[in-house]
């Protein structure tokens, strides 16, 4: 293992995001902030409670998943979209490092960041609400292993882009919308049974359930099940990484 090459990828792009701080981590602090506003202060004053919980801290683990994992997926894209764009990406195919330690330099950082986002929305959300996280250690785990597998995904979609409308494409069409649909502000509990069983199909859906059982012990799913979904989404995302390196798919050409 070449640690020196990883720890190189992972300090340029590190250093990329606090050359950009404001950007960075300001922006989606302030976008919570205004969530908070909206639908706690509007929403919430007509939904008192939700499982038991009051509907503004409800809605915490949904809206840190939100940020994570849309932030996730755009650091990581826009990290190995760029060397591809700018033609350095062959220094580093050349370079002996292998493709794991050129995820994990990329992947790494793009998890870093979002992490330490999830952490500071957390510690706004107390600005906002009494927050009581039962599982703490399992509220780190289900939010690393969040970072973690969407940063892959990101790693994937910025080497499939070709240009900078499919690098935003996904996210915005795709990862977003199943967010805002995967139980983020709700419980499937309050749909009709026909939408409870369509919406267990959103991956997302295992996730906000994990991440917020982690606080409040409440969840639309089982809580093996959405460790169960978050692991085999991780597995998929390492072996399609895998396969377009050894096939060489959009970065050999």
């Amino acid at each position: 293992m070449n640690l020196r090459a990883v720890r190189a990828i992972y300090i340029y792009e590190m250093s990329r995001t606090f050359r950009t701080l404001a950007q960075s981590l300001l922006s989606p602090v302030l976008s919570t902030s205004l969530y908070f506003i909206v639908f706690g202060a509007a929403i919430g004053s007509r939904i008192q409670e939700v499982d038991g919980v009051s509907y503004g801290a409800f809605i915490v683990p949904g809206l840190i998943m939100l940020t994570v994992i849309t932030q996730s997926v755009t650091n990581a894209a826009f990290g190995i979209y760029f060397p591809k764009f700018i033609g350095t990406i062959f220094e580093l195919l050349s370079a002996p490092i292998s493709f794991l330690e050129i995820v994990l330099g990329y992947v790494g950082a793009a998890a870093t960041k979002s992490f330490i986002i999830g952490v500071i929305i957390l510690v706004t959300a107390n600005l906002f609400v009494d927050l009581h996280i039962t599982h703490p250690f399992w509220m780190i785990a289900f939010l690393a292993l969040t970072c973690i597998s969407f940063s892959l995904l990101g790693f994937i979609i910025g080497i499939w882009a070709n240009n900078f409308e499919q690098l935003q494409l996904v996210p915005l069409l795709v990862i977003t919308p199943l967010v805002f649909l995967g139980g983020s502000f709700y419980s499937i509990s309050m749909l009709p049974p026909l939408w409870q069983t369509v919406t267990l199909f959103n991956p997302i859906v295992y996730l906000v359930s994990g991440f917020r059982w982690s606080f409040y012990e409440n969840a639309d799913v089982a809580v093996g099940v959405s460790l169960a979904m978050i692991t085999l989404f991780l597995g998929l995302c390492l072996s399609v990484i895998w396969w377009i390196f050894k096939t060489g798919y959009k970065i050999r050409n």
